[in-house]
């Protein structure tokens, strides 16, 4: 007899996501489409909404067609915010819009400060205006297409969007909302309707409810498109940073989760609502919880440009040249700005940059020096995070950077914190399929996934990477003219 199963896909920034899970949390297979964003133009990232429906019609059928499953509940997410724009009959007006790592919308974000005001925003939202909000992106096809925001009338992300494929529901998360900055008001917990007519006239806003809420169920249509089971509930899903940070139980007061991936992602799960403007100030993915996080705009996305730069060589190989490096890459310093930066920056003008090049330094001591990068900018995250009233306990790290021991060491040692490893990190996907499972029977995230491991930092690395720290806080000041520069030429 077949077992019951939930499903679990999340559409990332190269690749959707799917697996299939067994109602104890048994991983019984997965699967992975890639893809790659447009790049229409510079700090430009788009993606065509069919990509998001398509990949997640091919998982469900490639992990369903065994038949050795039933599956009785599926579970959504996807990265964001993103700006999706269809009209009235749910045809996209223009390709998606990307989260921060798209920064066209500085000039709208510069209008809406004076205009809203830059701390009253802060004040109701829990987020500065940055080119990660959604508001202004949605500003920016106001004003730079009308032609095709005349057409639109409803706002979806790719969870968001895959839900209304399956069930026909209109719905977005709380959590989602309150990056839609600044339309949504973090204490009412609601669309701030004056901010939401100024900024997005015309859009119907969605109904919002919690992530693991269930948002419609499969319709008879998409259960042809799909293989999946019509009828079966379906939850309303959210932004894929923090369905990963489900799937590692990383949702209690004094929480960070770590997640490795094409970004570098962190939430700190905070007792009350915290600000910052280096910083996210969010609800969370579960009624009643508060987060401060950040995210770094590259990260396993600096180490895939080096792979593709050196073709004849794959990740396993440049890992282990890597760590034949050693601690400070043979005296090199990277800054990983190299689609701008987030936070703590907050700079999309940013730029990478490489100090300290000789003619013996390797492709193994680049490949060090960029990891050592991503573990720099946590810190400094981690830095602003308790500088704003942050309290981490315990670090949790996910996503697929994992999977090796070098970079989650490399991060330890600079950040000076243990982070636990649960046995399945595989990341968003599993999150969605737990928010799934939650639908239909009892799951602990404990019992579906326990601790397997904890990275412990090494002392003999601690005065090297000291060191190296404070040369990476000085590198980005000292040549941020320079870049900013570089940057203009660039868009010219």
């Amino acid at each position: 007899m077949p077992r019951n199963a939930v499903v679990g896909v999340d559409i990332g920034t190269s690749s959707s996501k799917g697996v299939l899970v067994g109602l104890d949390g048994t991983l019984i297979r997965s699967a992975v489409r890639e893809h790659t964003p447009d790049r229409p133009g510079p700090g430009r990232f788009e993606m065509d909404a069919s990509v998001w429906w398509d990949e997640f019609t091919a998982l469900t059928r490639e992990l369903t067609a065994p038949g050795d499953t039933t599956v009785v509940a599926v579970g959504v997410s996807g990265m964001g915010p993103c700006v999706l724009l269809t009209d009235e009959h749910d045809t996209p007006v223009r390709p998606a819009v990307l989260y921060g790592v798209d920064t066209r919308s500085v000039p709208q974000i510069d209008r809406l400060e004076r205009q809203l005001g830059a701390d009253a925003v802060v004040r109701r939202c829990g987020s500065a205006l940055t080119t990660q909000a959604a508001g202004p992106k949605i500003a920016w096809i106001a004003e730079e297409e009308p032609e095709h925001y005349a057409r639109a009338r409803r706002l979806y992300m790719p969870s968001s969007w895959l839900v209304r494929r399956l069930t026909g529901a209109y719905v977005l998360d709380h959590h989602s909302a309150s990056q839609c900055t600044p339309l949504y008001d973090t204490h009412a917990g609601d669309w701030h309707a004056p901010w939401a007519a100024e900024v997005a006239p015309g859009i119907d806003l969605p109904p919002l409810r919690w992530s693991g809420d269930a948002a419609g169920t499969v319709t008879a249509e998409a259960a042809r498109a799909t293989g999946l089971p019509p009828g079966i509930p379906v939850t309303t899903g959210t932004i894929d940073a923090w369905a990963e940070a489900l799937s590692v139980g990383a949702q209690n007061i004094g929480d960070l989760m770590l997640m490795y991936g094409t970004t570098m992602f962190l939430i700190h799960t905070v007792p009350e609502p915290l600000t910052s403007p280096s910083l996210w100030g969010t609800v969370g993915a579960l009624p009643g919880t508060r987060n401060l996080a950040g995210g770094m705009a590259t990260s396993g996305a600096v180490t895939n440009w080096l792979r593709d730069l050196f073709a004849d060589a794959d990740h396993a190989t440049l890992t282990r040249q890597a760590a034949e490096a050693g601690p400070g890459a043979n005296g090199l310093l990277m800054l990983p700005y190299f689609s701008g930066e987030r936070t703590p920056v907050m700079d999309p003008d940013a730029r990478g940059v490489i100090a300290g090049l000789t003619l013996s330094h390797t492709r193994g001591d680049l490949y060090r020096a960029a990891l050592e990068a991503t573990a720099f900018g946590v810190r400094h995250n981690v830095e602003g995070i308790e500088a704003a009233g942050g309290d981490i306990r315990r670090v949790v790290a996910v996503g697929g950077g994992t999977q090796g021991p070098l970079w989650t060491q490399i991060v330890s040692d600079i950040t000076g914190r243990p982070q636990e490893l649960r046995a399945v990190t595989i990341g968003a996907s599993y999150g969605g399929a737990l928010l799934a499972a939650r639908l239909v029977a009892d799951a602990d995230i404990d019992d579906w996934n326990p601790v397997r491991n904890t990275v412990t930092p090494r002392a003999e690395n601690a005065a090297r990477y000291e060191e190296l720290y404070g040369l990476y806080r000085r590198l980005y000041p000292e040549t941020r003219a320079t870049v900013h520069a570089l940057a203009s030429l660039q868009e010219r």
